[in-house]
């Protein structure tokens, strides 16, 4: 939200104790807006949430949540509406490429089972649980938005982190386009946002993009954003990738 569009409106972002996740929170409070930040540390939920507090009292809430538990996906949901009345916003920013997460390398076949059905459960099952149950709320309100993450490696495919290239190529087609679809009855739309590199970690730099650069996180967060708002009305059930130009690339390497 831009200062021409400040708005009472309340979001609800996973991952958001840090990364884009928090900075996406920090800039809807800025902009007027309350912000529920859901992450599974509770420590750095506490200070992020602590901080957006410090920039207007009373505008955000904690609430610890693994996005692997749909129980606990419901409690946050609930949390929210009874805080702040409504969901206008689900930002599903919570994330990661599993052999790199868990610290777990190898070939595919070598890499245990578990590690897979990890980043399977956090990339796709934690964006697909949080979807379906703040769709509940969103009906009854007829109204929201529903911004999930993708990746350009969703599009591009990767040897090693299989789980999570396969979560976020499902994310970007089939469960953005099926919650689209469904939502558009009751006045909910749902986008992806599919980012290349970003700069929330060093090793972003070394991936070639035609821009010849990995973008700053406030790039990708302004674009979720603007879908957020009513300048975004018209976009729905679509990915849009924001990656320098790196898809259309021919050499990569």
């Amino acid at each position: 939200m831009d200062s021409e569009n400040k708005t009472k409106k309340n979001a609800l972002i996973t991952g958001a104790a840090s990364g884009m996740g928090y900075l996406t929170g920090k800039c809807f409070v800025q902009g007027g807006g309350n912000a529920v930040l859901t992450d599974i540390n509770p420590e750095a939920l506490e200070k992020a949430v602590s901080s957006l507090n410090e920039i207007r009292p009373g505008s955000a809430i904690g609430a610890v949540c693994d996005v692997r538990d749909y129980a606990q996906v419901c409690k946050a949901r609930d949390q929210a509406v009874e805080t702040f009345g409504s969901i206008d916003l689900l930002v599903t920013m919570a994330g990661g490429a599993e052999t790199r997460m868990l610290n777990t390398h190898g070939e595919f076949p070598d890499v245990p089972i578990e590690v897979y059905d990890w980043g399977i459960d956090v990339n796709l099952k934690g964006q697909f649980y949080f979807d379906h149950a703040v769709l509940k709320q969103m009906r009854e309100q007829k109204s929201g938005v529903i911004i999930n993450i993708g990746s350009i490696t969703g599009e591009e495919g990767c040897s090693e982190n299989i789980a999570y290239s396969a979560s976020k190529s499902a994310v970007m087609n089939g469960l953005v386009k099926s919650v689209a679809q469904y939502g558009a009855q009751y006045g909910i739309r749902c986008c992806c946002v599919a980012p290349g590199p970003v700069l929330t970690r060093p090793g972003m730099a070394d991936m070639k993009t035609l821009a010849g650069r990995a973008a700053q996180p406030q790039e990708i967060v302004d674009l979720i954003l603007y879908l957020a708002s009513d300048k975004g009305a018209f976009i729905t059930g679509t990915t849009i990738l924001i990656d320098g130009g790196r898809n259309v690339m021919r050499n990569k390497s």
